[in-house]
């Protein structure tokens, strides 16, 4: 009997210890924490922005209407730092409309949910452009804010400085007294981005909204005559595809362009668009 305890004694001992090292067995290392900052660089052949082209633009001195090449090719990138809803970021692109060369884009809001896949975004964006002449200022500041439901958004965006890109400057330039302010221009626009495996379907519409003093300026051609040098109202559109490739790299075709192309010329031509993207 006493041969039989010890061999009982024996088998509970060593279960105690195999019970003692599993509860104190280590936790599994926790997963690490995302780093709140991001970055992405595209390289596209051309860069348009609300439908217009922002490369390789000239102008007819004649008719006084833009004219652009079809291949522009630009190089864009940014970074972004998120943390508990807040964002701020920048987002660069070489251009071709200013002695600047250059867009740089100062932003910074807060998104969040207002129900499951029902979010909103609301802030502030910066587009400054570092001339070297400013005879005429191209910087504009807008508020936004949007609303979205799984794959779709709306925004709109409010120009709250003096100036909407240099329009009113140039209109001032050409005769219009007093200088036309660009305040309170909007941009309207909706965005579906489509996910479909490992194609996302993108389209988009926007709507230009322009001040009144933009849209209804006039200069005195001289003899008692008033001529127009106002700027329409327009839309743009943008219908294409994006493949992810995967490592943080994806591939873009789309087609872009804009409307009242007979007052702006070629800078709103529809445009065959394609990007190569890497996000990290």
């Amino acid at each position: 009997m006493k041969k039989k305890s010890i061999i009982v004694s024996l088998f509970l001992t060593l279960g105690a210890f195999g019970a003692l090292a599993q509860a104190t067995a280590p936790a599994p290392a926790p997963e690490p924490t995302p780093s709140p900052f991001s970055a992405n660089i595209n390289l596209t052949t051309k860069y348009k922005f609300r439908g217009q082209d922002q490369g390789g633009v000239s102008f007819d001195s004649t008719t006084g209407k833009s004219k652009t090449s079809m291949f522009s090719p630009a190089i864009q990138g940014g970074f972004d730092w998120t943390m508990n809803g807040f964002y701020l970021g920048n987002w660069d692109s070489n251009i071709g409309f200013t002695n600047a060369g250059i867009e740089m884009d100062f932003y910074g809001g807060y998104k969040s949910e207002i129900a499951k896949d029902f979010g909103y975004d609301v802030g502030i964006l910066q587009y400054y452009y570092p001339q070297k002449d400013k005879v005429i200022s191209f910087d504009v500041t807008e508020l936004y804010g949007a609303l979205s439901w799984q794959w779709l958004t709306v925004k709109y965006s409010h120009t709250v400085s003096k100036d909407y890109f240099g329009i009113g400057a140039g209109q001032q330039i050409a005769g219009s007294t007093p200088r036309p302010a660009g305040r309170n221009t909007g941009y309207f626009e909706a965005a579906a981005n489509f996910p479909i495996d490992k194609w996302t379907i993108n389209t988009h519409i926007g709507y230009t909204h322009y001040s009144s003093a933009l849209r209804n300026a006039t200069f005195d051609a001289g003899e008692g005559t008033i001529t127009s040098d106002g700027v329409p109202n327009y839309y743009d559109y943008k219908l294409g595809a994006t493949y992810d490739l995967g490592s943080g790299f994806s591939v873009a075709g789309a087609v872009v362009g804009a409307s009242k192309k007979s007052f702006y010329g070629d800078i709103n031509k529809p445009r065959a668009i394609f990007t190569l993207s890497k996000t990290m």
